[in-house]
């Protein structure tokens, strides 16, 4: 009994020993215009970053810096993000890797890394988009002509044909099966015309009509395909997400039409420009602003 009762007062002693002890508090590695980015805040970034195949103190740090940058500049032009836009964010990021949203918070946590860490990320990249949009945007600068002379230089034999065509797609999981099946519709395929009732030989053979396509809308490989084939030639089988896909050319016309290869190239030219003027925006923000270590 007197042994209990000793037991106890050491339990009782260390309880109140433990309530009293002072939590350590978190220290600050850099303030950005007075908001603070402390040590806690570093290495659960961090730990974000090994998961992503990095391990760098520093570059950790920076990346918290211009996202401290990045959400004040949008406060001051009145963008807010919204915590129901974040966890739109988060889903959008759990489907890229193919989880669901738990185990993506699984994934995070498990590795040492609570979700607020992503949801500040998050929160830092719609910001900044809205920034981008709106005040970046009008400093890039496309020029017509130069697209224009881009896209008629990437014109080649292949993709210089317009067409009508028609797909024939037999759907369903079993790629292997699907393909075998497809293989015998191409030795019987005499034309589009017989397309729809060459396909009700088939379970799950479905045709439709794809309308007008430019050689430039295809991949290479099947662009190079489709230019060696004359009108009633089809494709070999592919096996697409639905199933498997052979293309049937019901019209076919020489044509050299830029207009999608110059869509491309002027998304694609916007989208390098937009981003060379938001690093160079963000250097200007970034060299105005009080940034103070320790």
């Amino acid at each position: 009994m007197k042994m209990l009762r000793v037991l106890s007062a050491i339990l009782l002693a260390l309880t109140l020993a433990l309530a009293t002890a002072p939590v350590q508090a978190a220290s600050a590695v850099v303030t950005v215009n007075g908001r603070v980015i402390t040590d806690i805040q570093v290495a659960q970034r961090l730990s974000l970053h090994k998961i992503e195949g990095k391990n760098n103190r520093n570059n950790a740090i920076n990346e918290l810096i211009n996202e401290a940058l990045q959400v004040q500049e949008g406060e001051r032009l009145g963008f807010t993000v919204s915590e129901a836009e974040i966890d739109s964010a988060v889903l959008d990021v759990a489907r890229q890797i193919k989880v669901s949203a738990s185990n993506l918070n699984k994934i995070l946590t498990d590795n040492g890394v609570p979700m607020s860490t992503l949801r500040d990320r998050l929160r830092a990249n719609i910001a900044w988009s809205r920034v981008t949009a709106a005040v970046v945007s009008s400093r890039v600068q496309v020029s017509e002509a130069e697209i224009d002379s881009a896209a008629k230089a990437k014109l080649t034999a292949a993709n210089s044909f317009d067409y009508i065509l028609k797909e024939v797609l037999f759907l369903g999981s079993n790629a292997s099966k699907r393909t075998g099946e497809a293989n015998q519709y191409k030795k019987s395929f005499r034309g589009c015309d017989t397309a729809v009732e060459l396909s009700l030989s088939y379970t799950d053979a479905a045709v439709r009509d794809l309308g007008r396509r430019h050689a430039t809308q295809f991949p290479e490989a099947l662009a190079d395909e489709l230019a060696k084939l004359n009108v009633g030639g089809i494709t070999k089988p592919r096996v697409v997400e639905a199933g498997v896909s052979m293309l049937a050319v019901c019209a076919k016309s020489t044509s050299e039409d830029t207009t999608y290869i110059a869509n491309n190239i002027r998304q694609e030219t916007g989208n390098k420009g937009m981003q060379a003027e938001a690093d160079k925006y963000l250097a200007e923000l970034k060299a105005k602003a009080q940034i103070v270590k320790g």
